[in-house]
């Protein structure tokens, strides 16, 4: 009985050039391909011509500093200023002054320690009109820029809330609806102080502590 074998024998010089041929081919791909996109080692410059370094990411994690950003609540109207059933002060409806603080502009740095929140207003009388601008040396802080009524009642607890955000900048302007403070409380989750520079213009006055 006769086997038909149509695969030729191949001879040892064939074989080993064969093998000779796949191994040149895989070291040029590992030079020309692999270790320019998996380690960045371009040593031809023929893994930049034909795309490689471009697969390349670098994967340096001793280098890489890793922030954590504070966790906000999602705000919501309940946010916004006091509490319905607190009444605005008699004070909030007397009619405008018939002439409003000069026009000034200031730069004023406060610090709002980690942790904690405060507040820093301004004197403003009912329609005195104000820009303002205020950032971050770092971070993001929660604020409520508001305004209070001056009252004889000091304890009324009434405040408008104008903005309410979680942020690291911000710039407006208002127009005070009655006479009184009128400002920002900034609140600071992080673990270290922030410092807020904040830039007015306008018609108020600083209110001093």
């Amino acid at each position: 009985m006769t086997t038909n074998n149509s695969q030729p024998n191949l001879t040892p010089s064939q074989i080993i050039k064969a093998t000779s041929i796949a191994l040149i081919t895989s070291l040029i791909l590992a030079v020309v391909a692999v270790l320019p996109a998996e380690y960045g080692k371009d040593y031809t410059g023929l893994g930049k011509v034909f795309g490689f370094t471009k697969l390349h990411q670098e994967d340096d994690t001793t280098n890489k500093t890793v922030t954590v950003t504070p966790t906000f609540k999602e705000l919501t109207l309940n946010n916004v200023g006091s509490a319905p059933n607190v009444p605005m002060p008699i004070e909030g409806k007397n009619p405008a002054p018939t002439k409003q603080f000069e026009s000034r502009k200031d730069s004023i740095n406060v610090t709002v320690p980690a942790g904690k929140g405060i507040e820093y207003k301004i004197a403003v009388l009912k329609y005195g009109q104000v820009k303002y601008a205020w950032k971050t040396n770092q971070g993001i802080l929660f604020l409520d820029m508001h305004g209070d009524v001056k009252s004889a009642d000091t304890k009324s607890g009434y405040f408008e809330s104008y903005t309410v955000a979680n942020s690291n900048n911000m710039a407006g302007s208002f127009i005070a609806p009655y006479e009184g403070k009128h400002g920002w409380y900034f609140k600071n989750k992080s673990d270290a102080d922030i410092e807020v520079t904040i830039n007015l213009t306008g018609e108020y006055q600083l209110i001093n502590k």
